[in-house]
């Protein structure tokens, strides 16, 4: 299975003469998540250097009427995977929040199959960071969305 197909749309990199250096690792990410969002439900599935692939694990609570992953879940992926790429690359800033994120369903997920978000960051600035994120059903290399959100990245003290 490939879960990092061409995306949807062309990827830009702008980094503005710097080099993007990831400044947190899987490790301490975990350790990061563990301590202070204990609820969080989801895997970091995998820490590459271009995209960062988040699990997960639906349950019962999860589903919607028809048998289906319910829209709020997968958008809570997708936005948790941008947090995640974005903290990687800036540092673990609690205080960086969502500003936007736009969606699209492209087909309807297995309702009994985990979730995965594989997220690139598209653009990271000062202030803003902006990610990309396709989202499967385990096991299916076929999206079942697309989003892009940004994320603000507060000012240094």
């Amino acid at each position: 299975m490939q879960l990092l197909p061409d995306c949807l749309f062309p990827i830009i990199k702008i980094n503005y003469g710097r080099d993007i250096l990831t400044k947190v690792s899987k490790t301490e990410m975990e350790a990061f998540f563990s301590k202070e969002s204990p609820q969080a439900n989801f895997v970091l599935e995998a820490f590459d250097e271009d995209a960062v692939t988040i699990r997960r694990k639906v349950n019962t609570e999860d589903l919607r009427p028809g048998g289906t992953v319910s829209g709020p879940t997968i958008m809570g992926l997708a936005d948790c995977a941008i947090y995640v790429a974005a903290l990687r690359e800036i540092g673990l800033v609690t205080l960086a929040v969502t500003t936007s994120l736009n969606f699209n369903f492209l087909r309807k997920p297995v309702a009994d199959k985990d979730i995965l978000g594989v997220c690139k960051i598209l653009k990271l600035g000062k202030s803003l960071a902006v990610g990309e994120v396709t989202i499967y059903s385990a096991g299916d290399d076929r999206p079942i969305a697309h989003s892009v959100g940004t994320y603000s990245i507060p000012p240094e003290k």
